[in-house]
């Protein structure tokens, strides 16, 4: 087991103390989240899209919880405590309490959750706001008289020298 000491990151760089933070975070919650279990997956779907895939042998959807909530997706199963004197030669099934947590980058949301054959399967998308896409700006064939007397505003719009609006149109890609 390794500790690192982030200390001197946090002095040094400066805009980067959230993933100072999810390191450090990371390195702890590995550490107290029970060791392994419950076994899951991490798939890459698509090029914006994942899946979470947990064994919960003998949870119900009733036993289960998912949250999410500024950037960390919690799943904690909650098992019902069992009614009755039951013996076990051998008990492998573990069907104890537990939480999960998972650091979720900026603009990804969790789409649906379902729980199929003892899998609770999470899907996670992300999503690129509009403004942070990149898009392609059309340049346009301009005379010089307007090239002097007009300037580009920050919605895209240019005032000419007369004072009027004129827009300046964009294609996204």
């Amino acid at each position: 087991m390794r500790n690192t000491d982030f200390s001197p990151l946090y002095r040094t760089a400066i805009g980067f103390d959230r993933m100072a933070s999810i390191l450090d975070n990371l390195s702890r919650s590995d550490q107290s989240q029970g060791g392994g279990y419950p076994p899951y997956n991490i798939e890459l779907i698509d090029e914006n899209e994942y899946r979470i895939t947990m064994a919960l042998a003998g949870f119900t959807e009733s036993e289960l919880s998912i949250q999410s909530e500024q950037n960390t997706l919690t799943i904690t199963g909650q098992k019902a405590e069992e009614q009755g004197d039951r013996q076990f030669l051998h008990q492998g099934i573990a069907a104890r309490n537990f939480e999960r947590r998972f650091q979720l980058a900026d603009h990804v949301r969790v789409h649906t959750a379902r729980l199929e054959n003892g899998l609770l399967h999470v899907e996670l998308v992300r999503e690129i706001p509009e403004a942070m896409k990149p898009r392609t700006i059309e340049i346009q064939n301009g005379s010089s008289s307007q090239a002097e007397g007009s300037s580009i505003r920050a919605d895209g719009s240019s005032r000419q020298a007369d004072g009027s609006l004129s827009s300046v149109s964009h294609k996204v890609a």
